[in-house]
């Protein structure tokens, strides 16, 4: 099957290739070209189990490295552009003498009580957009070679809060520039349903945090991935992405970074750096294959920072999250 217009073929790719594939099939939003995703894979032996939480290939032949949305428990936005309200004083950490103690399940206690405590402005419509700056370099492979980490760029996403309006992607890289994602355009008709990460959708996840922690697991154990056969770091890698570009109930939010805190070998490592430069608080996990997946918190708020992603001790990407709002239109800007 010739490639499409408007696609650049599977000769790139951003991140590794194991990350690659586990970001393409098991999340996020069931908008935009998953019809690439299918081009790609044609000729393979083992079908790919697809549903609905599978990540688009939304960029010209490339995963859209940060494509899963995340207000989740830091401030969202409001209505009219503004951010949501953070609790007024974090929790206190838990402290033995002087000395702080951050154990992963700690840290994501005290991650839980702070979105426990986050006000999401009131209001919200579903024919609003929820809005995310972000800062961000990844590694881009081509047809098999070494990789190559991208500089430095930003990157805006506008996604519909009830999940089937169009939204859009504007990328400071070639070939990612201005991209509608939406129905229009697509290779083959299908029912338009709801992104199964708009605001309307992850408000239907379990507010129990071992209700949460099965769904995790359930939703990663439909996954077929030869290439990564832990599946405690891809339930990892799925909490990471369900807390990057989206807009989450605090309830939901809470019961996430609780179930989080169950998964096995999650750990703490402190001072790790955003790609804005700010440092914070990490938990991360590392797969079989030496991938390794680190998520940064501010020390004081809580706030999700960003992430670093590195294999066998390589940085292979990073991001900072600048900017998260709710506006009225597809390009308007807080």
């Amino acid at each position: 099957m010739s490639t499409p217009p408007g696609f650049s073929g599977s000769s790139e790719r951003d991140l590794p290739p194991g990350r690659h594939r586990l970001l393409k099939e098991h999340l996020m939003t069931e908008i935009r070209h998953d019809s690439q995703r299918d081009i790609r894979h044609e000729g393979e032996k083992k079908a790919v189990r697809r549903n609905p939480w599978l990540r688009p290939a939304i960029t010209a032949g490339a995963v859209a490295t940060v494509a899963a949305l995340t207000f989740v428990a830091l401030p969202g936005g409001g209505a009219d552009g503004t951010s949501a309200t953070p609790p007024a004083t974090p929790p206190a950490r838990s402290t033995t003498g002087t000395t702080t103690v951050q154990t992963a399940t700690t840290l994501l206690e005290n991650i839980a009580l702070a979105a426990e405590g986050t006000e999401l402005p009131s209001g919200i419509r579903d024919d609003q957009f929820v809005y995310i700056k972000s800062r961000l370099a990844y590694m881009t492979y081509t047809n098999g070679g070494p990789g190559k980490l991208d500089p430095v760029h930003d990157r805006e996403v506008w996604l519909s809060v009830d999940g089937i309006r169009d939204g859009l992607l504007e990328e400071d890289k070639e070939g990612h520039e201005h991209q509608v994602l939406g129905y229009e355009g697509d290779l083959f008709e299908r029912p338009k349903t709801p992104s199964a990460t708009s605001y309307r959708s992850l408000s239907k996840l379990p507010a129990d945090p071992d209700k949460m922690f099965a769904w995790l697991y359930e939703t990663v154990s439909k996954e077929v991935d030869d290439e990564q056969p832990d599946k405690d770091y891809r339930a990892f890698v799925l909490f990471g992405d369900l807390i990057r570009e989206t807009l989450m109930p605090p309830k939901v939010s809470a019961a996430l970074y609780r179930a989080a805190a169950k998964i096995p070998g999650v750990e703490v490592v402190p001072d790790v750096k955003d790609t804005e430069g700010r440092t914070g608080i990490a938990v991360t996990r590392t797969g079989a294959d030496g991938e390794e997946q680190q998520l940064i918190f501010d020390r004081k708020t809580y706030t999700f920072l960003g992430e670093r992603v590195l294999r066998d001790g390589e940085l292979v990407g990073s991001s900072a999250i600048l900017e998260r709002a709710v506006v009225d239109r597809t390009g308007q800007r807080p």
